[in-house]
């Protein structure tokens, strides 16, 4: 079967590897086909096509969009879309214009429990300095030793009240769907197990993801624990949505590593089921 990972990130948002990087490690791994899905940006995708093409890795060019929903920050994954649709170019530089006025609260946030220049600290981690964002908050204060991990961080300071966590509002789920539709896109809710809705809401989500002419949902996730992969399987196939599978990877050893998660399940339909591009490279009873 083809090792295929729908899910990465790279220096232009919160990963440490650049693009070209990402998709070697990838390639190294024996990944096939590779998304890179980076937060709010498409920036890296033509480098990424590059190297792909060097190391024999089909690219598939993607966003990782945030969303508020109800109050709560949501992911939406945008698979084959068209980097250069100015829909969607135009409604990402949007939601990146505000990313730098929350670090700054996150920064001040921080300070006023008593960690001061974490702003200054988290700009340093961040290549791309219009994509300032939690990970990097987390990333420095890991090396000042606030945290002894990534995890930790996270728990510690940077989610629902606690410091450094700070309301933002990001686009609207609709916002997101159509952009990633216009471009030419397939829309697929990220990492659904992270998110604190209860059984109605996680439902009502989902509704009104599939209304909006989303398609898919990441069931197989470095961002999921093993026991939940039937859950998100089982929900999948109840709401009529394709099933995708990435790691979610942001840098060697904070998370699980490229291509190195389990088959989705046999009776998902992959989102990936009958993608040309896929077809051309492989053999058909692979793709």
């Amino acid at each position: 079967m083809l090792n295929i990972d729908l899910h990465c990130h790279s220096n232009v948002s919160d990963g440490v590897l650049p693009p070209a990087d990402v998709v070697a490690r990838a390639a190294a791994n024996g990944v096939h086909a590779l998304a890179l899905t980076d937060h709010d940006d498409v920036a890296g995708i033509a480098a990424a096509q590059a190297a792909a093409e060097t190391a024999g890795v089909v690219l598939i060019p993607g966003v990782e969009i945030s969303v508020t929903w109800r109050g709560q920050t949501v992911h939406i994954v945008g698979l084959r879309i068209d980097p250069l649709h100015p829909d969607l170019a135009g409604g990402l530089a949007g939601i990146r214009r505000g990313r730098i006025e929350r670090a700054r609260r996150m920064g001040d946030d921080l300070a006023r429990s008593g960690i001061t220049g974490a702003y200054e600290g988290a700009f340093g981690y961040a290549v791309n300095k219009e994509m300032v964002g939690r990970t990097h908050f987390a990333r420095w204060l890991v090396a000042q030793g606030h945290a002894p991990d990534m995890r930790s961080a996270f728990k510690r300071f940077l989610t629902r009240g606690n410091p450094g966590y700070v309301e933002h509002e990001w686009t609207a789920l609709e916002n997101a769907v159509g952009w990633i539709r216009a471009s030419g896109g397939m829309a697929v809710i990220a990492h659904p197990g992270r998110y604190a809705f209860n059984a109605r809401e996680l439902h009502l989500l989902l509704d009104a993801f599939r209304a909006l002419g989303g398609e898919g949902i990441e069931v197989i996730t470095g961002s999921h624990h093993p026991s939940e992969y039937g859950k998100f399987a089982d929900l999948a196939r109840a709401f009529g949505l394709k099933a995708s599978r990435g790691a979610d990877f942001h840098a060697p050893g904070e998370s699980i590593d490229l291509g190195r998660l389990p088959a989705l399940p046999h009776y998902c339909q992959p989102v990936w089921q009958g993608w040309p591009e896929l077809a051309d490279h492989f053999s058909p009873s692979l793709a």
